[in-house]
């Protein structure tokens, strides 16, 4: 599989945003746990840590917020637990999941799974929406030293797919994300949430799409214009 000249052996897809639309989800969950707290946050205040982990997270707003919190992991087991619920009561992918999943398994192109989510989280994921057998490699940077924007995650997947950094393409939708993949020396396919397009940061990635159908095109696109070459 080929974008313009580069050839690449893996599909490295991030999860919150980009396999489901999961941003709405989160704000309902950390708005029904942080509000007791005296914790009222704004639309910009949720995109200020978007691909960050959910630990990462709690712990910024204990800070900024001044809540004093002594078990920040009580709060997280609680949006945690919130979490789970919406995503069963809600199991819908986003445009193209499917397609390009199968698209993928059908081209042999391994196909991996690396987000700043907890293994539960994830887990959640996989099973509601039925995407579990696609992947060969899946990893959650919930007990890795770093999170994104780090390039750990990404470079743990490559590893679990026996591939170089060099051979693996990145899906990503923020900002972080996209740091935490050119951080580990991939390639990276941006298709940000729509509020997050207009971000300027974003150009540091190498491909920008709307959507995974657009970009599914594009890689048939491509396919066929090889084949026939």
């Amino acid at each position: 599989m080929k974008l313009s000249s580069q050839p690449f052996a893996a599909v490295i897809f991030d999860m919150d945003g980009v396999l489901i639309d999961s941003e709405p989800l989160w704000k309902i969950a950390m708005y029904e746990v942080f509000e007791p707290l005296g914790g009222r946050l704004e639309k910009t205040d949720f995109q200020q840590t978007v691909g960050l982990r959910i630990d990462q997270v709690v712990h910024h707003w204990n800070l900024i917020h001044n809540w004093k919190l002594t078990d920040e992991k009580r709060i997280v087991q609680a949006i945690m637990a919130r979490m789970i619920a919406l995503i069963r009561e809600n199991p819908f992918a986003l445009e193209g999941v499917y397609e390009i999943l199968q698209y993928l398994n059908k081209q042999k192109i391994l196909v991996g799974l690396a987000t700043s989510s907890p293994v539960v989280l994830l887990e959640a994921v996989l099973d509601a929406l039925q995407l579990r057998p696609y992947f060969q490699a899946l990893h959650s940077a919930e007990h890795l030293t770093y999170g994104k924007p780090h390039p750990e995650v990404y470079l743990q997947a490559a590893k679990t797919l026996q591939l170089r950094p060099s051979e693996c393409l990145v899906v990503e939708d923020s900002l972080n994300g996209v740091i935490s993949g050119k951080s580990a020396g991939m390639t990276v396919v941006c298709i940000p949430e729509k509020t997050h397009q207009s971000n300027p940061k974003l150009i540091l990635a190498d491909y920008h799409y709307t959507s995974l159908a657009e970009f599914l095109e594009i890689l048939r696109t491509e396919n066929s214009v090889e084949s026939i070459g």
